[in-house]
């Protein structure tokens, strides 16, 4: 029951992916293009063309096929075990949401603008990053240090293998990563140690420059 409540947040998250996928089947199956357009997959030239911003949002709730949710919702729940009661609750979930949107920016300015994407693997890959930073602050802490490694090296290691297989978006996954890095050190921690004034003023500029540029590269549509 207490571990239960420390990651409530994680539960949310989880059990929300699973009733969106639930109304993607009842709506005529997630792996149907037209269900994934009409509940918010991202898709560039809507997005930019017909101001659909809200779809690098959206997305990131959205899954095509029961083996995507699945494997996504593992490793959500496993990695919010212990990332959710080291940045606490909301901070959490403003990681996660907030890598979702910068994983698919990414995509939104070099990714292929006539392919959909949908998955929670770029808030993932945030929370990843997020507890990389974690670790690097709190070397002299064995557990966070090794927490924090183990997560870079899953990220890593995911992003190594989406060279070799199709259609999986190696660029929300990257650019969610990115964005849980300059996050966490923006925003830093629940307990532990938190960056100086200046390391957070450097990840705001890195971040902002981040925003501006993708979504400006991102504006030229090639069809």
């Amino acid at each position: 029951m207490r571990r239960s409540q420390q990651n409530y947040m994680t539960t949310l998250i989880v059990v929300v992916l699973f009733i969106v996928f639930i109304a993607e089947e009842l709506l005529g199956g997630s792996e149907n293009t037209s269900v994934l357009l009409k509940l918010g997959a991202t898709y560039n030239p809507a997005i930019v063309m017909k101001n659909q911003w809200w779809r690098l949002f959206t997305a990131q709730f959205l899954h095509i096929g029961i083996m995507h949710i699945a494997s996504n919702a593992i490793m959500i729940w496993y990695i919010g075990q212990y990332a959710e009661p080291i940045f606490g609750h909301l901070r959490f979930l403003l990681l996660y949401l907030a890598s979702g949107v910068g994983g698919n920016l990414l995509s939104l300015a070099f990714g292929n603008d006539n392919s959909l994407g949908a998955g929670a693997s770029t808030a993932l890959f945030g929370i990843m990053g997020a507890m990389a930073v974690v670790g690097f602050k709190n070397k002299e802490s064995d557990l966070l240090s090794f927490l924090g490694r183990q997560a870079l090296a899953l990220a890593v290691i995911n992003l190594l293998l989406d060279i070799f297989m199709p259609d999986v978006d190696i660029l929300g996954h990257l650019g969610g990563l990115i964005s849980g890095l300059l996050l966490a050190a923006l925003l830093g921690d629940e307990t532990y140690k938190q960056f100086g004034f200046w390391s957070r003023m450097l990840a705001t500029v890195l971040l902002a420059v981040y925003v501006v540029v993708t979504v400006r590269l991102g504006m030229v549509i090639n069809l």
